[in-house]
């Protein structure tokens, strides 16, 4: 029975990990947007608006995630294993990215609605993203 027990808890810990990524998810998507948004007001180019956003959108997705989300397994301060995953989180979001352009790109080619293509690519980036993190970058949350 032990096992069996063990294999519940296992599955609920996971479950609980994926729900505070998403939760670390629309956080940094608010902050992307709400961003994004703020800087187009104040008169920044679309361009300039988006990549600040975006960046703002990782930073507080780092902060989330290494402090909740996979809060076991990130590495101490000031260690070149903490610098390798924060590079490895930056190029995981970057993934997420050409993921993101990749699907919007083809289903707007295909003649899909590109804001269907866009949801269509944040279910698949998000969870791309999600087993990047969990099994590459703080892999030893995973365990």
């Amino acid at each position: 029975m032990l096992p069996v027990t063990k294999l519940i808890g296992s599955i609920r810990r996971g479950e609980m990990r994926w729900l505070n990524y998403l939760l670390a998810s629309g956080l940094a998507l608010g902050s992307d947007a709400g961003l994004f948004l703020l800087l187009l007001d104040a008169g920044l180019s679309p361009m300039a608006a988006s990549a600040v956003g975006y960046c703002s959108g990782i930073l507080v997705h780092w902060l989330v995630s290494s402090r909740l989300v996979f809060a076991d397994g990130v590495a101490t301060r000031g260690t070149g294993e903490r610098h390798r995953q924060k590079m490895l989180f930056v190029g995981s979001a970057l993934i997420g990215l050409a993921v993101t352009t990749a699907i919007v790109g083809t289903g707007s080619a295909l003649g899909l609605d590109p804001r269907l293509a866009k949801l269509a690519a944040i279910v698949v980036s998000f969870q791309t993203t999600y087993l990047l993190r969990r099994h590459i970058v703080f892999r030893a949350a995973a365990a």
